[in-house]
């Protein structure tokens, strides 16, 4: 019993939950939490329900909130009616890319310029951290141009190389490489390992936490990324998911796919996601952590 008396939860002792002050405010803050959730998954709770109306149920009067059936084989048939697996194949080919890229690019820049540190590091440093300021937007017009250009449109590589350099990604990395003891890489370097040996050997293995968010954020950003793949892709067997659906939602009126397909669509689109939220939402509050350490 004293045991229990003595644990401490948080910032409130155990045996202060017998006070009504504690237990109001305990109670009070459960309620604006569920608020708060049931605030966050309503919509695409409303989605995932209006997804199974028709299209006549969509706009009937009364508002009907629930459809008058579930019809399960509707995911089917949305799916097979476009060859929607062949949209989900390139997205996934998108997101695999950006990946390695984001991994390996920011984690060799924040290596070099967190631990090996050369002339004029702090320079390339500050210039990093000022690319925050330039809203993404504002880039996308050079970067089209330059796509343009270099000939690589309806190409995967400049969405996949887009990752490679992110200011955010690379301060996450660079924070976490400097909490590795510095002895490791003096060790490595007396025992011959050079640079490239000391990233892939060393400090690559100790980090396969932050890797593990730095991929999942990818792997989200990447996979509802609109914007460029519209830009640079300009045939349809290339178009990612999100270009699909748009292009689907642009020719709603002169198409014969109702916009209840479309909803479905929507639904199928984000099933990923939450699966991924689902099974590493640890590792995605952990970086809530990794992003607030201070730069050095």
């Amino acid at each position: 019993m004293q045991k229990l008396l003595n644990k401490r939860e948080g910032i409130v002792n155990f045996s202060d939950y017998k006070k009504l002050r504690y237990r109001i405010l305990y109670f009070v803050s459960l309620f604006v939490l569920f608020l708060a959730v049931a605030i966050a998954i309503s919509p695409v709770l409303w989605l995932f329900i209006t997804s199974f109306k028709s299209t006549d149920e969509l706009y009937q009067i009364p508002y009907q909130l629930f459809p008058k059936n579930f019809d399960l084989n509707k995911i089917v048939e949305v799916w097979n009616s476009i060859n929607f697996g062949r949209y989900y194949l390139n997205s996934l080919i998108v997101v695999i890319g950006a990946v390695v890229c984001s991994v390996v690019f920011n984690g060799l820049l924040a290596y070099v310029i967190g631990i090996i540190k050369p002339w004029g590091y702090k320079v390339v440093n500050s210039l990093i951290l000022l690319s925050y300021m330039i809203p993404a937007v504002a880039s996308m017009v050079p970067l089209s141009v330059n796509i343009t250009r270099l000939g690589l449109i309806n190409s995967y590589l400049p969405l996949w190389f887009v990752f490679g350099a992110n200011a955010y990604y690379f301060v996450i990395f660079k924070n976490y490489f400097s909490s590795i003891p510095k002895v490791l890489f003096e060790a490595a370097r007396i025992d011959g390992c050079s640079d490239f040996g000391i990233f892939f050997r060393i400090i690559f293995p100790l980090s396969k936490p932050i890797v593990g968010v730095i991929a999942i954020f990818t792997t989200t950003a990447a996979w509802s990324d609109f914007l460029l793949p519209r830009i640079v892709l300009k045939a349809d067997p290339l178009y990612t998911v999100m270009v699909k659906i748009y292009e689907i939602h642009d020719n709603l009126a002169t198409s014969n796919f109702g916009p209840d397909r479309l909803l479905m669509l929507l639904i199928i689109s984000i099933i990923p996601q939450i699966i991924l939220f689902t099974i590493f939402q640890k590792q995605i509050t952990m970086s809530v952590a990794l992003s607030g350490m201070k730069e050095g």
